[in-house]
């Protein structure tokens, strides 16, 4: 991520005390704002009542202008790297839920593998009768519960674990990067710009103070300077006080272009966030669509066991073992003496 301007010569600071009038207007001017980092903002109370460029939303391109301290206090976090953070960490939990659903399918893979297992097996195998077909239909079942829970688990790789591991790929993050070494490279322009502002500012101090004692040295007669001297040094403060307006028109140029470059971008972020956010949505809905699913075609696989269980008779059942069983329908009677 880009670096952190927790610069201390990028805090303004307030100038020495003044004499002349165009120092005092310098320093009346900084009492109503403040800069931080390199970024100028109003002073609370000061100047009219900022309205949100989205109020009726709760919008990137509203909150995060300023820089965010680490937990130590050492070091500033850009408001913009919190937002890169923010997708980052979205990319990761896309990521840990794809791993999720993929437990989820070696499960049901495993249990399906159990189940057609099981229905194998000739425990009770040679039960008979009304009975025998509803245990020979009931191990059925679990076979045919095996295909669902097998096509459960298919279903979930294709259309819901394999779309959430690879939506957005490894482009996303060469985006990201993109994103974070413009917005970087605009606060160096303007912590650059602001240094030169800072530099300019003192050449006019400096400027102003040499002329203010040429000026008394000439009027009390404590030096030889000519007025041409003091002339000298007048244009030169005057030169400074250009240098310095020059200094902070670029500044504020370029302040107003990263400020616009961190609305478009701010926005571009959070429709990515939207994005993401739907096609998580989208597709684990899809899973609980599949899992409604198969609940109703494992339903379907116990109906026929439930119908035969109702057919059950124990009455049928001897019906049917004597006639496969007898061994004669004479009955013993006494003998005669």
């Amino acid at each position: 991520m880009s670096e952190s301007f927790d610069d201390p010569s990028c805090l303004a600071p307030q100038p020495p005390g003044s004499v002349s009038p165009a120092k005092r207007q310098i320093k009346e001017v900084k009492e109503t704002k403040i800069t931080i980092n390199c970024v100028t903002f109003p002073l609370p109370g000061e100047g009219p009542e900022q309205q949100l460029l989205k109020p009726d939303e709760w919008s990137y391109c509203d909150y995060f202008w300023t820089d965010k301290k680490d937990p130590q206090g050492t070091t500033s976090l850009p408001g913009f790297e919190v937002l890169l953070q923010k997708q980052l960490k979205g990319k990761q939990m896309q990521k840990e839920m794809s791993e999720f659903i993929h437990e989820r399918i070696k499960i049901e893979e495993e249990y399906a593998k159990n189940l057609s297992k099981l229905s194998l097996s000739p425990l009770a195998a040679q039960e008979e009768g009304t009975l025998g077909e509803a245990w020979t239909q009931l191990k059925k079942s679990l076979h045919d519960e095996a295909e669902v829970h097998l096509k459960f688990s298919n279903k979930l790789h294709s259309e819901v674990e394999k779309p959430l591991l690879t939506f957005r790929g490894d482009n996303f993050k060469k985006d990201l990067k993109k994103y974070d070494h413009h917005i970087a490279d605009l606060r160096k322009q303007l912590a650059s710009r602001y240094a030169s502002v800072e530099k300019a500012r003192k050449a006019l101090a400096d400027r102003q103070k040499d002329l203010e004692v040429k000026t008394q040295q000439l009027e009390i007669k404590l030096s030889n300077k000519t007025e041409e001297d003091i002339k000298k040094a007048r244009r030169k403060s005057t030169q400074a006080g250009d240098d310095l307006m020059r200094c902070v028109d670029l500044y504020n140029q370029t302040q107003s272009k990263w400020f616009e470059e961190m609305v478009t971008t701010s926005m571009e972020l959070e429709k990515l966030e939207v994005e993401r956010i739907e096609w998580i949505q989208q597709h684990l809905r899809q899973y609980t669509t599949l899992r409604h699913e198969t609940d109703m075609f494992n339903q379907s696989t116990v109906e026929p066991v439930d119908q035969l269980l109702q057919n059950v008779d124990p009455a049928k059942d001897r019906e049917l073992w004597v006639k496969e069983n007898n061994t004669g329908e004479v009955r013993p009677v006494d003998m005669d003496i």
